[in-house]
């Protein structure tokens, strides 16, 4: 089965083709919030570098975050109205999850750490097992400076991965028994989730579009700032 993965989370648009024969193709591109103009052509792209056209594929993966609003909203949609037109089932695995995947073969403690904007961190921790990699935390929200600080109180050998990372690198340069991974780690990878999503449809743990939820840690930016002008405005004299 053919699965094509599509990744938007983050501020990179991610997108590729794979199945059995591992990664046909992979695409990647981070020129901002443009998600909405690079998706579309980024698909097409990675079709014609695997030779392969929209009615082979078998299924569509998504990244479902947490990350950044516009772009997670952008990735979704376009990947569940593919579905529907190819009238194939999806597989959704969470955003953080991809990060956490790439670094398994660690013996270190696995904390992924993206950039929530705002001053924040969406962030999970992991450890490596079988085959994979296995949280250990809800995903969360929250600050750069208390991710440190639990990381600090772990007292384990952490290895921290994630634009968020390297966001705040300073930061963190100044905790024990932590290391930064490499920035080519920094955002989720497309490729990532076609390789969990081929393992699940091995399985055939699909969801129809309908079922596929992402997840929002905040409400989007837009209506944070919408709220706090009403409070202003209405506490006015």
């Amino acid at each position: 089965m053919l699965i094509l993965g599509i990744e938007t989370s983050s501020s990179q648009v991610g997108c590729a083709l794979g199945g059995h024969e591992g990664i046909l193709a992979y695409t990647a591109t981070n020129r901002g919030q443009r998600h909405a103009e690079l998706l579309v052509p980024a698909v097409q792209f990675t079709c014609r570098s695997a030779r392969v056209e929209l009615r082979e594929i078998g299924a569509v993966a998504v990244g479902l975050g947490p990350g950044l609003f516009t772009g997670l909203r952008v990735g979704i949609a376009t990947a569940k109205a593919m579905a529907m037109a190819l009238r194939v089932p999806m597989i959704g695995i969470p955003s953080l999850d991809l990060l956490a995947f790439r670094v398994r073969f660690t013996n270190r403690l696995i904390v992924v750490a993206t950039d929530a904007r705002r001053g924040e961190l969406f962030h999970a921790w992991y450890r490596a097992s079988p085959g994979g990699v296995q949280r250990v935390t809800p995903h969360q929200v929250g600050s750069p400076e208390d991710v440190a600080s639990d990381i600090e109180a772990s007292g384990e050998d952490v290895l921290l991965v994630g634009d968020g990372a390297l966001r705040y690198q300073e930061l963190f340069a100044s905790v024990r028994h932590l290391e930064v991974a490499d920035g080519g780690l920094a955002h989720p990878s497309a490729g990532a989730l076609v390789q969990l999503a081929h393992a699940q449809a091995l399985r055939e743990e699909f969801v129809g579009p309908g079922e596929v939820r992402p997840i929002y840690l905040r409400k989007p930016d837009a209506e944070i700032h919408w709220v706090e002008r009403s409070r202003v405005v209405g506490g006015a004299p």
